[in-house]
């Protein structure tokens, strides 16, 4: 399934987007740029489209604030949520207690835009893999429903949870601009590694025909897997 991932302030824009996108996207996902400008009444706009809604606002505070955080945000039902892991086990439980059943709520692990030095220079000594396995691990024994990683960490992520659910972002087909996205990986390659939600962003919605971009990596997917 893929998401798209409308990185953009702009509410016209985004429901502009997210209206050409619509007939081939799995859902809609929407940052803290978004929220930010736009609010609730943003996000329950774009849900009118009838689209999944990916509220990433990767929701990292003490356990009681993220809980009530989740809480506030209970009536808009999103179908994704994402906190972050290194706000440690409890703070992960609290947010999942606070949830609809109805939403996922996962954990983002180690950003894509970050490398093994950007993590040395916080203190983390370990490369992106037993980062993220360390981590995949920890929002299991949480109770949260899965995890954000990049595509490159997929096989270290599914040794800690082997029946996870794997969103993935820093998706980038072959010939695309990596930007500021340190560790990508192609859509295919994600599906074959067992991603569960592929995020697509600018290779989309920065494409001059987004909905003819998002129906050439849909049609990348329909192929047998590789062997």
């Amino acid at each position: 399934m893929i998401y798209i991932a409308l990185d953009t302030p702009d509410l016209d824009e985004a429901r502009a987007l997210a209206s050409a996108v619509a007939p081939l996207a799995g859902g809609l996902k929407l940052g803290l740029e978004f929220f930010c400008r736009n609010g609730r009444e943003g996000v329950a706009d774009l849900a009118m489209l009838g689209l999944p809604i990916f509220l990433d606002l990767k929701l990292h505070d003490i356990p009681n604030t993220v809980a009530k955080a989740v809480a506030a945000l209970g009536d808009l039902a999103p179908s994704v949520l994402t906190v972050h892991a290194a706000g440690g086990r409890e703070m992960m439980a609290r947010a999942k207690a606070a949830a609809p059943a109805s939403t996922k709520v996962v954990a983002v692990t180690v950003l894509t835009s970050l490398d093994r030095d950007d993590l040395e220079s916080i203190g983390v000594p370990d490369d992106s893999a037993q980062q993220v396995e360390r981590l995949a691990a920890l929002a299991r024994d949480a109770g949260l429903d899965g995890i954000v990683c990049s595509g490159n960490e997929l096989g270290a992520a599914r040794r800690a949870w082997s029946d996870g659910f794997f969103v993935i972002p820093g998706i980038r087909p072959a010939d695309a601009d990596l930007a500021d996205q340190k560790r990508t990986m192609t859509p295919r390659a994600a599906i074959d590694a067992g991603a569960s939600i592929l995020v697509i962003g600018r290779p989309v919605t920065a494409a001059p025909d987004p909905a003819a971009a998002l129906a050439a990596i849909a049609k990348s997917l329909q192929r047998e897997k590789i062997s």
